[in-house]
């Protein structure tokens, strides 16, 4: 892929931060080293710990960053969603590119993104990050879920322009401020968490092309550092996610959790049947060799190693949790992320 010059490139880069001290230098200085992002505007959401002082001490050798107090959350707007449309009023390029603090970004993320949508004719550019997995959980959980993921938002589908599929990650999202502002932006979204998703649906709807790919390469992100993190978010994301109906849930939860409850199943029954320990054990292991020949396959269509066959039976059971969980909050009438509490009117969800 020719990629366009960066120094004709001009995009703002906006990153909406609440509570992002560890990893928000590493973001900004990821999208600060290239040379066609024109300025990183970093939105502070009312953070109470010390991601202020970090980027401010940051922007104070480098004249392109700033730092933008989000202030009170305006009624029935989201947080990130808020801080996202201050950034883009405050914006001074032709592209905006939305990112969260945790990501980051290749050398030449932003030149890519541009090239793509050159050669697509697309307004938007979107990338499915590559995911950094640190502990067992993680391991465990994220690659099971961006295979489900996988299946319901189909790259191919959503970069159709006659297919009305669309999908986003707010991970990283480059969308062209005509359009951007075309569809209402972030302000046409204010209640909806699942604001990527929304945002891509409505551009799509408006007529323009959007492009999302894999990130591979692109731009990384660790999503969750602690246990009780991943269970937040997911458990915000999953009911949405996976369809946002009763049924969807059940359906998920079944496939997830049906094969491993009916191998061993099987297997009792067979030893008892044939009063054979070992071809019961041998049922018992071909069953589950089953399973882990379909999950490797998915592991490879989505990009993920095979290491983590591993983890294919917890990730399954955590899965399952998380989506009953989240089915209850949303059915409960509320999300709870960073410390706030959104009513579940328009249940969709989204990192940050």
């Amino acid at each position: 892929m020719n990629q366009a010059n960066p120094r004709n490139l001009r995009v703002s880069a906006i990153i909406p931060a609440r509570n992002e001290e560890a990893v928000i230098a590493a973001c900004v200085e990821s999208l600060a080293a290239q040379v066609g992002i024109a300025e990183v505007l970093v939105i502070d959401d009312q953070s109470s710990d010390r991601t202020a002082e970090v980027v401010q001490a940051f922007s104070a050798n480098h004249s392109r960053v700033r730092l933008i107090k989000a202030g009170e959350l305006p009624p029935g707007w989201v947080g990130k969603n808020n801080a996202a449309w201050i950034g883009a009023k405050e914006a001074r390029s032709d592209w905006l590119l939305f990112t969260d603090a945790d990501a980051v970004h290749a050398r030449n993320s932003a030149a890519t993104a541009l090239s793509i949508a050159e050669e697509n004719g697309a307004a938007l550019v979107s990338f499915s990050p590559d995911q950094v997995m640190e502990t067992w959980y993680e391991k465990a959980v994220i690659p099971y879920v961006f295979t489900r993921l996988g299946s319901r938002f189909r790259f191919a589908e959503i970069n159709d322009p006659k297919n009305s599929a669309a999908a986003a990650n707010g991970q990283f999202i480059l969308i062209r401020r005509d359009a951007y502002k075309s569809v209402g932006g972030h302000a046409s979204i204010a209640g909806d968490v699942l604001e990527d998703v929304a945002l891509a649906r409505r551009v799509k709807a408006a007529g323009y092309r959007i492009w999302f790919g894999s990130g591979k390469g692109i731009v990384r992100v660790r999503m969750y550092r602690s246990f009780m993190a991943m269970w937040e978010g997911w458990k915000k994301n999953l009911y949405s996610l996976m369809g946002g109906s009763v049924t969807a849930v059940k359906t998920e939860i079944a496939r997830a959790l049906l094969p491993i409850v009916l191998v061993p199943l099987v297997a009792i029954g067979t030893g008892g049947i044939t009063r054979s320990i070992l071809f019961a054990t041998v049922v018992l292991g071909m069953g589950f060799l089953g399973i882990l020949i379909a999950y490797d396959a998915e592991l490879e269509a989505n990009g993920f190693s095979v290491r983590l066959l591993a983890y294919c039976i917890p990730g399954r059971i955590l899965f399952a949790a998380m989506l009953w969980a989240s089915y209850r909050d949303h059915r409960n009438g509320h999300l709870e992320w960073k410390g706030r509490t959104y009513p579940a009117g328009t249940p969709r969800a989204s990192k940050g």
